[in-house]
């Protein structure tokens, strides 16, 4: 068996990679991203359409993690702070919407809420004796404080009301920090079994998809995209919390293929990568 898995393309690839230092992995890292994006501004011609495509790899994510909570009657492996937290974004984004701009997006919202917040019933309720309270140790104070005190000093420069531009901000931050709970949960158990691997890596999937739209929009219009947003610092931290977002999963993601085309069933994912 060992003859045959070193002879295996994909398990001797991983193998390489591994042993490269970490200034070789970022770059691969960096070149394998620049790949995608231009893979992707050659083959979409809408790149709005990616928008579309991010939800709707998120929302593939939640009906995996509903079907893992119907089927399995457990909820290990997941976190309630995360979805606790993705509840918050999305009921401050959902209030923005409705005063600032309201589209089909906001529809969209409305349905990604209900199920969560259905999640969080499941898992608060229904499914507590299998919930890892222990493990799901990382304090939700630590990201809201922090997102709503950058919001004060850093938000969109529109027309609108001070508190609506400062809540717009909040969830935009929070959003690109949310899943951090899930990701301390699952570095402390280290064993991520199928149906929440799938789903984080949904999530992303899904914000690759969203931040490779704003980067292409930004290199496709020199920039010109960004004022439309607004005006001083602002417009640098959407497009910065987009890539942070996809850089935080980016680890997991890498494991998750691993494993995946590995043949695994089950995502190992190592300690220290959060």
């Amino acid at each position: 068996m060992k003859g045959k898995a070193t002879k295996n393309p994909i398990f001797a690839f991983t193998t390489w990679i591994r042993r490269q230092p970490p200034k070789m992995k970022a770059f691969l890292a960096t070149i394998s991203g620049m790949a995608a994006l231009l893979f992707l501004r050659m083959v979409v011609e809408d790149h709005n359409n990616l928008f579309v495509a991010a939800e709707a790899v998120h929302a593939l994510g939640t009906f995996v993690l509903i079907y893992k909570l119907t089927k399995e009657k457990a909820c290990a492996g997941l976190s309630l702070k995360s979805q606790e937290l993705t509840a918050i974004f999305l009921a401050v984004r959902l209030y923005c919407s409705f005063v600032m701009e309201y589209d089909i997006h906001t529809l969209l919202d409305t349905a990604t809420l209900g199920t969560t917040l259905w999640i969080i019933y499941m898992i608060r309720f229904k499914l507590r004796s299998t919930y890892m309270h222990d493990k799901d140790n990382l304090g939700i104070h630590y990201v809201v404080i922090p997102c709503a005190v950058l919001s004060l000093f850093i938000h969109p420069t529109t027309s609108h009301l001070l508190f609506n531009r400062i809540c717009w901000a909040f969830c935009v931050y929070l959003e690109a920090i949310s899943v951090l709970p899930q990701l301390r949960l699952m570095q402390n158990i280290q064993i991520i079994e199928p149906f929440t691997a799938h789903y984080v890596f949904a999530l992303g999937v899904a914000r690759f998809f969203s931040c490779a739209h704003w980067i292409i929009q930004v290199f496709d219009t020199r920039g010109l995209s960004l004022t439309a947003l607004g005006y001083g610092l602002w417009p640098c931290f959407v497009l910065l919390s987009e890539i942070v977002q996809t850089s935080i999963l980016a680890d997991f993601c890498y494991y998750y293929v691993k494993n995946i085309l590995g043949g695994q069933l089950v995502v190992r994912f190592p300690s220290g990568v959060v």
